[in-house]
């Protein structure tokens, strides 16, 4: 008898505000107060000059487009957001932003129309419209049933974890996090005087430790947990080596899936000691179409990830990324064309990793998972800009977690190969090892077959 599994739904970022906003029955007064444009309705007509009409006042269902088919068909236990922006009538944005996203609270049916379970709003536009607009975002999703993560009216709600029911006293806990990588002001913590969201000091150890020991305080025998953290920068295909770091640190204190965001185009996947690790599933909903810039990147190409965990240990047993793409602000299926080609950018971006995807009826399905072994592939450091010391026997990786930021050598742990040496920056290697250059030098120079760039 196949063993029982639980299916969660991730994505990236859901801006359901400004353009989006606009065109559902309910919309904000349209001004801005950006440096360039000062009318949201602008964002529409540039969505439209792009890519054609959009009738409107459009359904609420209008923004998920061809994501509801997905979701009605695979119906997973869980359906779980990073909700970018504030939900709010407040027209007080937040004094020294440049970006101030919102959404009006009579759009919320926008989210209950994809029967989201778990918004995280531990993230850089949460708190756009202030502490007032923060507030009234909690009231608003709790009023229709959504669970709320990383925010709260005190320290202690915003690090509550949001709880979904599995059946069978099985329970799904969704803990949220936002780090000043991406774009939080430090300012917007919450205390146990004031509302904010759950800021992460650092990617350190010491801060991926407290994380840890929070969860092991909430977690019961048969919960499965979710960390999702709002981290890193919108553009580029590396993974930051303290990124890779604190994840695997999350994953060793009993975190089944760290599910990150941030990055407005996928980024890679890696499969950790059995545990799935998100780096960046890219925007989901947003109102950047007809504006230029990146496009190297195909930020209009979005993904739903589906994963499937096992119910005894949280170890993935299958993963599924359903690529759709962005258009007259809904989501289409993407092509064929598109579908092989993110299959084959993430093969070539996730390397170090060692992720691959084949194209299977319209999904990209996880094709080929590292030895369950914490030793293979263990860290990712200096990939992105340096070169990164790959063991050909044993596949060991030079990395900060095993070498000092400095001169210091690091040996292969390999039993034959333990005489030889690596040296981080700049040096070469020795038969044992390859030297493959960074993942950014690739991003400019390289050809790479079959890639339609």
């Amino acid at each position: 008898m196949r063993a029982q599994r639980f299916t969660v739904c991730l994505t990236g970022d859901v801006m359901t505000r400004r353009g989006i906003d606009q065109i559902l029955p309910h919309p904000s007064e349209p001004r801005l107060h950006e440096p360039h444009l000062r009318d949201a309705r602008e964002y529409v007509w540039l969505a439209e000059l792009a890519n054609g009409p959009i009738a409107q006042p459009a359904p609420f269902t209008w923004p998920w487009g061809e994501a509801l088919v997905e979701l009605e068909r695979r119906a997973p236990h869980a359906r779980v957001v990073n909700l970018e922006t504030s939900i709010t009538r407040n027209a007080n944005p937040w004094r020294g932003k440049e970006i101030h996203y919102r959404m009006h609270p009579g759009n919320v049916a926008c989210l209950s129309a994809a029967r989201i379970d778990v918004c995280a709003l531990a993230n850089n536009h949460a708190m756009d419209y202030g502490r007032a607009g923060l507030v009234e975002t909690l009231d608003v999703l709790r009023a229709v049933g959504i669970g709320v993560a990383g925010a709260g009216r005190t320290l202690a709600e915003a690090r509550a974890p949001a709880i979904v029911p599995l059946g069978r006293d099985r329970r799904l806990l969704v803990f949220a996090l936002g780090s000043p990588t991406s774009g939080v002001p430090e300012e917007w913590a919450a205390t146990e005087e004031r509302p904010g969201i759950d800021v992460l000091s650092s990617l350190s150890d010491a801060a991926a430790r407290a994380i840890v020991e929070r969860i092991r305080r909430t977690r019961r025998p048969g919960d499965l947990v979710i960390a999702s953290i709002h981290w890193g920068s919108n553009w580029g295909w590396a993974v930051e080596p303290e990124m890779v770091r604190f994840a695997h640190h999350l994953v060793d204190g009993g975190v089944d899936v760290v599910h990150g965001h941030s990055s407005h185009h996928a980024r890679p996947v890696e499969i950790y000691d059995g545990r799935l690790i998100v780096y960046g599933p890219g925007d989901l909903i947003d109102d950047y179409e007809g504006i230029a810039g990146d496009e190297q990147f195909r930020g209009d190409l979005r993904t739903l990830v589906f994963a499937e965990l096992s119910a005894s240990t949280g170890e993935l047993e299958g993963l599924e990324l359903v690529p759709l793409r962005a258009r007259r602000m809904t989501l289409e299926r993407a092509s064929a064309e598109d579908q092989a080609w993110l299959a084959a950018t993430l093969a070539h971006v996730a390397e170090p990793f060692g992720t691959r995807f084949a194209v299977v009826d319209g999904a990209l399905r996880l094709l080929a998972r590292p030895a369950q072994q914490r030793r293979v592939e263990e860290e990712v450091g200096h990939m992105a800009e340096g070169e990164w010391g790959h063991c050909r026997h044993c596949r060991f990786f030079a990395s900060p977690a095993r070498l000092p930021l400095g001169d210091e050598e690091a040996a292969c742990e390999h039993p034959t190969l333990s005489q030889f040496h690596l040296r981080v920056f700049g040096a070469s290697g020795c038969d044992g090892y390859e030297l493959r250059p960074g993942l950014a030098a690739r991003e400019e120079g390289e050809e790479r077959p079959g890639l339609v760039t």
